[in-house]
């Protein structure tokens, strides 16, 4: 049976199911019609989700909410250390202060531009492509994000790829404000001629709300060749033709060039971390997000959402790239009196996609249930472009050699269409049990030619891989008391296989035909809530299980010759605790508010990341040995992470301090130790930074904020880079500090 009669068949009776819903008019408890509500009326930046926003259930799931307006930290350059202070266990790579990509990850996943997670902006992907290419390029500024939901693996079930689980930046869109006219603005200078200028209007009555803002974010960059600028031009404008339904439209045009100091050997970060070895190499995005978005109140019972989404988006990169690595110097040619040509790479995305989702509070004897119910269709294009004949010149172009033809040249496309179900049945008024399904549909596909043959393209197989499956999950919250919960789950997930593992070399490699989906799942388990007005806290512990691991390995034909082979090597699991809690000392000894009130929060998470399995296959003369990576730890897991932090504010001042710790990390399977010469390969060490925030806040709505970044000049690192931007270690920033004067009209 093909995809397109499965996929109709699913729809059909997960619909028909719907017609046993009894229609009584029925308002569940901790359910809200819109996300802009939760925490609005709240100083605190860290909330719980409710059980069910909109037509999506988060009962029982591993969830945070985060409200920017409420962060004690710096957002004007995406510090993440610090917005996502409260959330456990997220580990972020600080290798480009400008905060334009952002890389977290969490439970032993790759930190690589978020590409672990499904990454969306408004309830859509934002990533190149989350099927073949889930990179994150572009991230909004922050300062035009109202909420940031995060949501663990169990999110698969309702959003499919990614083991890491969701996360969905909630840009601002005026529905917050009380007038049909405000104005905000944001004047922020810092360390390195940071200069930053974010201005929006907005505004909202009976039926439109709608919000537009500029943002412009420049700078020198900490290291040295390491200038960067952005420009964000966005509107939304929502219409409400009768009080059940809205209607709106949003866009997004995003650009970015970026230079990129490269990385720098071991030895070269102690001698001194702020040099760079390249002045050639630049980094350019223009980012085009575009969707409309129908959501329409049925009666008090049901909801529909139904969003268009769109993405065209273009990366560029130039830069000297010479096998020999960062060692290299990139130097006049004394044979040309010229710099040596650089490698261009040019990626053109054009994505589209919809997403209709439908909830039905319904009735069963005498107890209130939920059912949330969606489909999804998506098609991806990416054209990539590669050449190593680029200008001799030092400024950013994407120009090649004169009479040169590109090096590469292939065409990635992918499809999906997809189709869940879950269901909240309460069973009392203390339990819910939420047991979900989703069938998926994925297509990849490539062609072109990767390489040249004295000069004529070395075209590839064409590669096409369609299949389909089913992930089912199941999760449980109980109610101890009105305001603490014990939740369960466990969910199903996957990874596609990507562009990259479909077009290797023709003549040195083989694809394996029989390679899979890197799939497992997530479990977990925990007790979270508030106690009284002074406490919040959310403890748990998981497993995380990754298996069908792809990797290359080598093998030999009769004739002894041998060729790389593109298949599953194994499989990984993490099992660890996540532990969140905020005491408000002030509140819980009924302290005199004359003399202010201090909060303390604390985060941790602890994480044993090892490799079930993971085969090397290499060749030795004519033979093959094999060398088994089982117990070793995975790249990029630090065990342990702390981040905590204490907040004193008295009227409108406060003032925050926060100290993070990430433990030591290993950059490969393999678990190297000690440094390679080139700064590829060996352990990165833990290190601890301390931030300082302080700010005050005028009724009239003139505020202020300053701060420093790594007050104690902790020289530190995160990444080391195989190729671009790199290769090598690249440096974390140093002391930096930002002032930011701003205006929100009330």
């Amino acid at each position: 049976m093909s995809y397109p009669k499965r996929l109709l068949l699913a729809t059909l009776a997960i619909f028909g199911s719907l017609l046993q819903a009894q229609p009584q008019d029925i308002i569940p408890q901790q359910i809200l019609d819109d996300i802009t509500i939760v925490g609005q009326s709240s100083p605190s930046d860290i909330h719980q989700l409710p059980q069910i926003v909109g037509t999506n259930i988060y009962a029982a799931k591993k969830s945070a909410l985060i409200v920017l307006d409420n962060v004690h930290g710096n957002v004007v350059t995406n510090t993440m250390r610090q917005v996502m202070a409260k959330v456990p266990g997220i580990f972020t790579w600080e290798s480009e202060g400008s905060g334009i990509q952002i890389g977290i990850a969490a439970r032993g996943l790759s930190p690589n531009r978020s590409w672990e997670f499904n990454v969306r902006q408004n309830g859509y992907d934002i990533a190149a492509d989350p099927y073949g290419y889930p990179e994150a390029y572009y991230n909004p500024q922050l300062q035009s994000v109202q909420r940031i939901e995060f949501v663990r693996g169990h999110g698969a079930l309702q959003y499919g790829p990614q083991l890491g689980g969701m996360v969905n930046y909630i840009l601002k869109n005026g529905s917050e404000f009380s007038k049909p006219f405000q104005v905000e603005t944001f004047q922020t200078i810092g360390s390195n001629k940071l200069f930053n200028t974010y201005n929006a209007v907005g505004g909202k009555t009976s039926k439109v709300n709608y919000y537009v803002f500029y943002d412009r974010r420049q700078g020198d960059g900490w290291r040295e060749n390491n200038e960067y600028n952005t420009n964000t031009l966005s509107g939304t404008v929502t219409y409400k033709p009768i009080e059940k339904l809205s209607l709106t439209a949003e866009f997004v045009r995003w650009d970015m060039l970026s230079q990129q100091p490269g990385g720098l050997t071991d030895d070269q970060f102690k001698q001194d971390s702020k040099q760079s070895l390249r002045s050639r190499n630049w980094f350019n995005l223009i980012w085009h997000t575009a969707a409309l978005t129908s959501d329409l109140k049925i009666n008090n019972n049901q909801r529909l959402n139904v969003k268009l989404f769109g993405i065209m988006g273009d990366r560029s990169s130039v830069g000297f790239m010479p096998s020999g690595g960062i060692v290299v110097e990139d130097a006049i040619n004394p044979n040309t009196g010229e710099y040596n040509p650089r490698a261009v790479n040019i990626d053109y995305y054009r994505n589209f996609g919809m997403e209709a989702r439908y909830v039905n509070h319904y009735t069963i004897g005498r107890q209130e249930s939920s059912l949330s119910t969606g489909i999804r269709l998506y098609t991806g294009s990416t054209d990539r472009l590669r050449s190593n004949n680029g200008t001799t010149g030092t400024g950013f172009t994407t120009v090649i050699a004169p009479g040169s033809i590109w090096e590469a040249d292939i065409d990635y496309n992918s499809a999906n269409a997809a189709v869940f179900i879950e269901n909240l049945f309460r069973i009392s008024d203390r339990l819910v049990l939420i047991p979900g399904i989703r069938y998926e549909y994925v297509k990849a596909s490539a062609a072109g030619y990767a390489s040249l043959s004295g000069g004529t393209p070395a075209y590839l197989q064409k590669q096409e891989r369609g299949r389909d499956f089913v992930l089912a999950g199941f999760g449980a919250e109980f109610n101890a008391s009105k305001t603490t919960q014990f939740y369960a789950n466990i969910t199903q997930s996957y990874r596609p296989v990507q562009f990259a593992d479909l077009t290797t070399p023709p003549t040195t490699d083989v694809i394996d035909p029989d390679l899979k989906d890197a799939s497992g799942y997530n479990f977990d388990v925990g007790y979270r809530g508030q106690v009284k007005n002074f406490v919040k806290f959310d403890v748990s512990a998981y497993h995380l299980q990754y298996n069908n691991r792809i990797g290359t390995i080598k093998q030999l034909r009769d004739d002894l010759s041998s060729y790389n082979l593109r298949t599953n090597v194994g499989g990984s699991s993490a099992n660890g605790v996540e532990a969140f809690a905020e005491y408000d000392l002030s509140k819980s000894i009924s302290a005199d508010q004359r003399y202010g009130e201090i909060s303390i929060f604390s985060s941790y998470s602890y994480n044993l990341a090892q490799y079930n399995s993971f085969k090397v296959i290499t060749l030795s003369g004519n033979t093959l040995q094999e060398t088994n990576y089982k117990n070793n730890k995975v790249e990029y897991a630090p065990e342990n992470i702390v981040r905590t932090g204490l907040t004193y504010s008295i009227k409108n001042l406060f003032t925050t301090v926060q100290y993070s710790y990430t433990d030591k990390v290993y950059t490969d399977a393999n678990n190297t130790e000690a440094p390679t010469a080139n700064g590829q390969n060996g352990a990165i060490p833990s290190y601890e930074v301390i931030d300082l925030t302080f700010g005050w806040k005028h009724k009239t709505g003139i505020l202020l904020k300053t701060g420093v970044n790594n007050l104690t000049d902790v020289m530190y690192f995160t990444r080391r880079a195989g190729g671009y931007p790199g290769p090598g270690v690249l440096p974390a920033d140093g002391r930096t500090f930002f002032l930011t004067l701003g205006y929100q009209m009330k």
